[in-house]
């Protein structure tokens, strides 16, 4: 396991937070984020990226089931299957 200071800490949560909101205003776009995806990889330890990426799945997904109360159909990506 990695351990980051508190300045790497946090310069991983802010290129984390740039890249979610561009997949928020893009759609979730990857092709169109894909420059804020490498900052965030280069800057998070591997496991951090896993963890925030189920993280924003499961979040979405939460967010669809109570707007909806329907299981709502998000396609998985490869990366999350693991």
């Amino acid at each position: 396991m990695t351990f980051l200071d508190k300045e790497k800490r946090e310069i991983c949560w802010n290129n984390r937070d740039v890249y979610w909101n561009c997949l928020d205003k893009n759609e979730d776009s990857e092709s169109l984020c894909a420059q804020f995806r490498k900052h965030y990889e280069k800057t998070c330890p591997i496991q951090w990226v896993k963890h925030f990426d189920r993280r924003r799945e499961y979040n979405k997904f939460k967010e669809e089931m109570e707007k909806t109360g329907k299981v709502p159909n998000f396609p998985q990506k490869e990366s999350l299957k693991s």
